[in-house]
């Protein structure tokens, strides 16, 4: 029998592997500690020191002692370096002082408030005091719930829950707000783009309430490591606040290695897939019984990596060994995948970035990223979830042929010495805006001069008012609608209704697997679509737009499916101009059109499209922002077809570069290109936000437009290719130097 290998013997055989082309050590860092407070009650101290905490880490000890001076706070440490003992020792300390403070707790996902609520559950049961900490979110009993109302001296929930049940409710939370001493907000760096706008107006209706009940609680707010946490955290909360980054966690080392798969057509720099590679270096890892995480981009890049690893370890380990985790599985399933880590049972886990955040999922030794997050801030969150204490961890980027992975991987550089991005938000939206004024007028009557934020509100309510929403009378406006309107905003998605996804595979037992934002499921969820969830496939049989249901059955099929979008675009108004010599770069207005058109069917095994189908669904329309380049003068020799190919050879590059720059997923922001824009005919590159209204990206897109051209041409001038490839301008394209003209274009504008 063969003996298994250990993580050190795996590590030094890696070394010799020639596709890495970057190994970085981060070496092990000693614990900087303090004594514990002596203002700490001795039952938390003595609950402590039988888990093991005598003294607390710099950090810990900052925080208590600043908390205590009331002063609001954010704690910038990275993954794994005990920041919930920043929040938790002081709140339980008040509690000990004080039986009638109350604490809420906001984390970004529910699988985050459980696994918190069990560990502050451990710590409250050995301190032996009465504290009642409980989760509140769509899975708490409603027999529980009343209980949670009343007497709940630490309340965890989600910002969802916290905008659509309890402030719409404050009536029934009389206890909580008008005794709050405490807010918490956890993993505050996701709290960013369309969310993290949303989630700042939930704050300033949380704030009128509590204002409401007599209370003025303290923020405390921990995050991972981002450029502007102090700042994000002030936009978030409209408080002054105090930065803690003097991180004192111990650290086990860390080999963090960049693997660039080798390349199968040298002509094209095409290289062998990140998916195919991550296959095989998982496999070695979980044949050896070496605890594994590995994340992946896609919903759909999850499901196909998980089926293929299933298949290559069933022997050795057992498919059920590994697992998948992704939003839109269901809580149970998620909690059963979190305990298996935990307790061992399961060896690997494939998984989006849902499991970046702070689930307790045990000592990972491994993590494989299937190409580059698309953020340095995502990296290291994700890099975090490997050696979570002690002990050796590895790391490995896996790239892709995508542009922006060849680059990192090409300059390493960029990443190791480049500080995390900024995280952006914009809570002025007005489309988001508006939605929250209605709810918060739901909520309590909104008075004539009162503030919400930084912006003069009293137009918008004169337009409620005109709409029939708001009622005024005196200088209080009321809510005049039947409607409950917290139940109309969703925080997360575009689209405010999700399709639901029904299996009907058993006809006894029709049931919800899962469900989709609107503009994901024209792409995913359409009739003949394959949808994967858990590692099996299912066929999307009839997708009910109008009732947002997908019907799916479960099939066994060599193939997975991929939409194209057509995508039209107007100008609607221009509020900014940049006249260049040749050019023109915008900020404005546009109007996007979308429609999905056919699909490809791409076999699992080697990639390639075995057949194509149809698409019949209505277009959706998106008023939102946009920034866009316009070409006034072109050399003439370049003829229209060729201009177009490199038009869309940029626009590829600039699809990639984009999101790097402004900090944002890949699918909150667009490019797309037109030889001929239909307000000027002339060749224009528009970036556009994919969100009604629009929420900075594309402003920020316009203001860094030459920094984020420069990174287009270096990116294209490094790439080792010819004259084109996947991994810069998209394609060669025949008999013209593409990569050149891209360049002279790009140095042009």
């Amino acid at each position: 029998m063969n003996r298994k290998k250990s993580l050190s013997d795996l590590i030094h055989a890696l070394k010799t592997n020639e596709n890495i082309v970057n190994w970085r050590e981060v070496e092990p860092q000693e614990a900087k500690t303090r004594a514990m407070p002596e203002s700490v009650d001795h039952r938390i101290k003595d609950a402590l020191a039988r888990r093991g905490i005598d003294q607390l880490y710099t950090h810990q000890h900052t925080a208590y002692e600043t908390i205590r001076k009331g002063e609001n706070i954010v704690a910038v440490t990275p993954t794994a370096s005990g920041k919930t003992l920043c929040y938790n020792l002081p709140v339980l300390q008040a509690i000990a002082e004080d039986d009638g403070s109350r604490a809420l707790y906001l984390f970004p996902t529910k699988a985050l408030a459980q696994d918190q609520r069990s560990e502050l559950n451990e710590i409250i049961t050995e301190m032996g005091i009465d504290i009642k900490s409980f989760t509140y979110d769509g899975d708490t009993a409603p027999a529980i719930r009343q209980l949670v109302r009343t007497v709940g001296h630490i309340v965890i929930t989600n910002p969802d829950m916290l905008h659509a049940a309890i402030l719409p409710h404050h009536t029934k939370w009389v206890s909580l707000f008008s005794n709050l001493k405490y807010i918490v907000i956890d993993e505050l760096h996701t709290y960013r783009g369309v969310f993290g706008s949303h989630v700042a107006n939930v704050i300033r209706r949380l704030q009128r309430i509590c204002k409401f009940y007599g209370s003025n609680p303290l923020f405390i707010c921990t995050s991972a490591t981002i450029a502007n946490p102090k700042e994000l955290a002030e936009q978030l909360t409209g408080k002054p606040m105090r930065l803690i980054d003097d991180n004192g966690a111990p650290r086990g080392r860390k080999h963090f290695v960049f693997y660039n798969p080798p390349i199968v057509n040298q002509a094209l720099n095409i290289r062998k897939s990140s998916t195919a590679e991550v296959n095989h270096l998982a496999r070695e890892f979980l044949a050896n019984k070496v605890q594994t995480i590995i994340f992946a981009r896609s919903r759909v890049r999850v499901e196909v990596i998980l089926s293929h690893i299933q298949e290559l370890v069933k022997n050795e380990i057992g498919a059920k060994s590994i697992r998948g985790y992704r939003g839109g599985y269901l809580p149970n399933q998620r909690r059963e995948i979190e305990r298996g880590l935990r307790n061992g049972e399961i060896l690997g886990v494939v998984s989006t970035n849902a499991l970046e955040l702070g689930v307790d999922i045990g000592q990972l030794q491994v993590c494989i990223m299937t190409g580059y997050p698309g953020s340095v801030a995502s990296t290291w969150q994700q890099a975090g979830r490997a050696g979570r204490r002690h002990g050796e961890a590895l790391v490995l980027m896996v790239a892709g042929n995508t542009p922006i992975d060849q680059y990192i991987v090409q300059n390493p550089e960029y990443f190791f010495d480049r500080s995390p991005e900024s995280a952006r938000i914009n809570p002025e939206n007005l489309i988001i805006l508006v939605d929250h004024l209605r709810c918060a007028a739901y909520e309590l009557p909104l008075k004539k001069g009162e503030e919400f934020g930084p912006l003069e509100i009293a137009d918008i309510l004169e337009y409620l008012v005109e709409e029939r929403v708001l009622h005024q009378a005196g200088d209080s406006f009321y809510w005049a609608n039947q409607s409950f309107p917290a139940s109309e905003v969703s925080l997360r998605s575009a689209a405010q209704e999700n399709v639901v996804i029904i299996d009907q595979s058993n006809v006894a037992n029709v049931k919800i697997i899962g469900e989709m934002d609107r503009f994901s499921a024209m792409t995913l969820l359409h009739d003949e679509a394959i949808y994967l969830h858990e590692g099996v496939q299912f066929q999307v049989e009839k997708l009910d737009w109008e009732h947002k249901k997908a019907y799916v059955r479960e099939v066994d099929v060599e193939y997975y499916t991929d939409a194209n979008l057509a995508v039209k675009l107007v100008v609607l108004e221009i509020d900014r101009t940049e006249t260049r010599r040749t050019s023109s770069l915008h900020y404005g207005d546009v109007r996007v059109n979308a429609m999905p058109t056919l699909f490809k069917k791409i076999r699992l095994t080697t990639f390639e499209n075995i057949g194509y189908g149809p698409i019949t669904l209505p277009e959706e329309e998106l008023h939102t922002s946009g920034a866009w380049i316009e070409l006034r003068e072109v050399d003439p020799e370049i003829g229209t077809k060729t201009l177009e190919q490199l038009l869309l050879g940029i626009s590829h590059v600039l699809k990639h570069i984009v999101p790097v720059h402004v900090m944002c997923d890949r699918s909150d922001i667009h490019v797309v290109s037109q030889i001929r824009a239909e307000h000027t005919q002339l060749p224009t590159i528009f970036i556009y936000d994919h969100y009604p209204g629009g929420i900075g990206l594309a402003e920020d897109v316009y203001r860094r437009f030459d920094e984020i051209k420069n990174s287009a041409r270096q990116l294209i001038r490094r790439c080792p290719c010819e004259d084109g490839c996947p991994s810069c301008i998209g394609t060669e394209i025949e008999g013209l130097h593409a990569k050149h003209k891209s360049l002279e274009l790009l140095a042009s504008i």
